[in-house]
């Protein structure tokens, strides 16, 4: 039975993964690099220091830790700015991110960096619907590695004993993902994993180990996860 839901963020929340890689790609021509969508959607799950390290290894361009901040905070910055007028949300998400918010413990377990997070956070209010939030600065591994899963549960049960309630264990988490890294990590972490075809094609999900496929979360209550899972 299921408890508790961990959500991506990127590709499950917001609908950003190509102002993402347009951020990515302004900035990287900086540096004389031109970033494909093949190099871009081959680095799904990675964090922005991991990304930023995978791209210039792809070009044989060598990378200081310099660097790396610099193209990290230079996307962000973009990245601010393209969503500044309107906040991409997927449609339905925050209808089904309220519901369940009723009935499971929510949290979120994403490669994103802090800020990125916060701002989407602050500007949707999300921040009352999750009980605990995973970023990229809360792990050392990035997806598909369980780390960040692990991790998420790790804090849901630090706050669940503060009030008094027993631990969960990870077959009472369901993950939900756009990516194969993703569902691979919340596999790994030993979760029950629900695949999101905004990004990739459902057959890719379930080679990835995705239990049950969806077109979109705007589909799916309260019900329908007490039902397949």
């Amino acid at each position: 039975m299921i408890k508790a839901i961990f959500f991506d963020f990127n590709g499950v929340i917001i609908d950003d993964e190509l102002i993402q890689m347009r951020a990515y790609r302004e900035v990287l021509r900086e540096y004389d690099i031109d970033l494909t969508e093949e190099h871009y959607f081959a680095c799904l799950g990675m964090d922005d220091k991991t990304f930023v390290r995978s791209i210039f290894g792809r070009v044989n361009k060598e990378v200081t830790p310099n660097t790396v901040f610099a193209v990290q905070q230079g996307k962000t910055s973009l990245h601010r700015k393209m969503i500044e007028d309107e906040l991409p949300l997927f449609p339905g998400v925050l209808t089904f991110l309220k519901a369940t918010s009723r009935c499971y413990s929510l949290g979120l377990v994403s490669m994103a960096n802090t800020e990125e997070v916060g701002y989407v956070f602050e500007r949707a209010r999300l921040g009352p619907l999750f009980s605990v939030v995973v970023t990229a600065e809360d792990v050392q591994i990035c997806k598909p590695a369980p780390e960040c899963y692990l991790r998420g549960l790790e804090k849901l049960n630090a706050k669940r004993q503060s009030e008094r309630l027993l631990p969960l264990i990870a077959g009472e988490c369901l993950a939900i993902e756009d990516s194969p890294p993703g569902i691979r990590s919340g596999r790994e972490a030993g979760m029950r994993t629900l695949g999101v075809t905004n990004t990739v094609s459902g057959s890719e999900l379930r080679a990835a180990g995705a239990e049950v496929v969806t077109a979109s979360l705007a589909d799916w209550t309260t019900d329908a996860v007490e039902h397949l899972f």
